[in-house]
Formats: structure tokens, C-alpha cells, sequence
């Protein structure tokens, strides 16, 4: 229902707070599987690396995914 605009727009997330979101998780595991990659090809050590910056990059995105939706919800 439009208003005529005399009320601001309800806090929250939207579409594009969203996509930036999703954009975080995926950059976060992706990085730490990058990274898991490279340290796995410089030591030798083939999945253990990979795991370990999967796992990290999960709690990273998480914690980041956390921080950034509690932020949008208390403004």
C-alpha cells in the first residue's frame, strides 16, 4: 500500500542486502578452498589443506553472515 511516501521504508534486508550476503558466504568458503588448494600443492598434503580452508572459510562466513545481519536488523 503506497503512503505517498511519508513514512520511511521498513529496516531490514532487502533484494540487493540479500545477493551481498550470499556473495559473502560464497566468497568466504571459495577463498578458503583456494587457499586449501594452494597449501595442499606447496606441502604435498592432498585433501587435508582443502578440508581445513573449507571449514575455516564456513566459520568466517558464518561469523561475517552473523555480524552483518544483526547490524541490518538493529538499525
Amino acid at each position: 500500500m503506497d503512503n505517498g511516501g511519508s513514512e520511511p521504508p521498513s529496516p531490514g534486508l532487502r533484494g540487493r542486502d540479500l545477493l551481498g550476503l550470499g556473495g559473502l558466504l560464497i566468497g568466504a568458503v571459495v577463498g578458503g578452498l583456494v587457499l586449501g588448494l594452494v597449501l595442499d600443492q606447496l606441502a604435498g598434503t592432498a585433501p587435508l589443506f582443502v578440508l581445513l580452508g573449507i571449514a575455516v572459510g564456513i566459520v568466517i562466513g558464518g561469523i561475517g553472515f552473523w555480524t552483518r545481519v544483526r547490524a541490518a536488523l538493529r538499525d
